[in-house]
């Protein structure tokens, strides 16, 4: 079996994608495939994985602390109460991805979810973790762009009023909040 780990800056090995810029191999060895729990924490990843759609996971990274900024910390009350302002300002901010179809999934999400009980979000997303025991990726080709699970999950937000959430959205949620740890094999941070 051939993997597809690559050596990082310190010589361990990787997901390749891990050993690329200083911003992917912090979130790839901190971050990716960790378990996120919090309905708002866990808003803060639906909506940056939405950002990302169409773009490089390295634009977000660049830009995380940008979208913070101007989504309040991702809390949900607080983004829920956001006016015709506030969506002009977003759509003005060059500190984040200023593609109004986003931003206004953001804002309707934020709305949806208010309405929500607390915990909801969370008990909802880890739901859909696959059962354990499945065997790790040994190279790239074995990582899927979206499961049986993350079809589930976005069909499940969807049908609750979330926009922006298709299968493959869903599924690198699943990765990046650790519902699903697909780090290659012979990752060092498997």
């Amino acid at each position: 079996m051939t993997s597809d780990a690559l050596a990082g800056p310190d010589g361990s090995p990787r997901c390749p994608w891990g050993a690329g810029p200083p911003d992917y191999t912090a979130y790839h060895d901190a971050e990716w495939g960790r378990p996120v729990r919090g309905d708002d924490a866990l808003f803060e990843r639906l909506c940056l994985e939405a950002f990302q759609s169409g773009l490089s996971w390295l634009t977000i990274l660049r830009r995380r602390e940008g979208f913070r900024a101007a989504f309040a910390g991702f809390r949900i009350a607080e983004v829920a109460r956001f006016t015709e302002a506030d969506r002009a300002r977003l759509l003005a901010d060059a500190g984040i991805i200023r593609n109004r179809a986003k931003i206004d999934a953001v804002l309707a999400n934020a709305r949806v979810l208010a309405g929500w009980d607390a915990g909801e979000l969370d008990a909802l997303i880890w739901s859909h973790a696959p059962a354990p025991g499945r065997p790790a990726p040994a190279g790239l080709a074995d990582v899927p762009a979206s499961t049986a699970e993350s079809t589930a999950l976005a069909r499940e937000l969807k049908r609750r009023g979330l926009r922006f959430v298709g299968p493959t959205t869903a599924y690198a949620l699943m990765q990046a909040c650790g519902l699903v740890n697909d780090h290659l094999a012979d990752c060092a941070y498997r």
